[in-house]
């Protein structure tokens, strides 16, 4: 598969933007691969358009479908695995926000809840310490739970809510204190 400049732009920019996030490069790539194509790829069409290893793309796949981003396909007559991306933008940032916080919010709440318990009694602990602790958990509680809020409402209501974010922001005011 031949990419033309401005896909071969997007699929760079996509690579060099997921080693931001913490994804590696050619995972990256290879979603950003699969969500611009218009047909299942296999992972040998895969390796060849973006010049990378063929163990490569098998790993890469394989990364990317325990964050449900991609799924295999088949073709009639051809008896190897295809690959297609999810192509809507919403459920693609849906199961990202999601794994995220299955991957590494969920653990880090867990550990935080365990420190708040042992923190209590932990004589060499100091108080300020054990606070701080506290907020670091009171915030991604809060973060969690609200995620839990938004995450069944449909797409057109989550574009309507973050479209108004704006002004939701400035009938509330600067008061960023306020913890309620």
């Amino acid at each position: 598969m031949a990419l033309g400049p401005t896909e071969r732009k997007f699929v760079l920019h996509w690579g060099e933007m997921g080693t931001r996030w913490g994804v590696n490069r050619t995972v990256a790539q290879i979603h950003a691969l699969l969500f611009l194509a218009n047909r299942p790829l296999a992972a040998e069409d895969i390796a060849e358009t973006l010049s990378v290893a063929r163990s490569n793309v098998s790993n890469s796949l394989k990364e990317l479908q325990s964050w449900n981003l991609i799924r295999v396909t088949h073709l009639m007559g051809d008896r190897r695995d295809h690959f297609v991306a999810l192509q809507d933008v919403w459920e693609i940032f849906r199961v990202i926000v999601e794994e995220r916080k299955r991957r590494e919010i969920d653990p880090t709440l867990t550990v935080l809840r365990e420190c708040a318990i042992e923190g209590d009694t932990d004589s060499a602990l100091e108080p300020a310490s054990l606070a701080r602790m506290n907020e670091v958990l009171t915030f991604l509680d809060m973060l969690g739970t609200t995620y839990d809020d938004y995450k069944h409402l449909p797409p057109a209501t989550l574009q309507r809510f973050l479209k108004m974010g704006g002004k939701v922001a400035r009938f509330l005011g600067p008061d960023d204190k306020d913890p309620s």
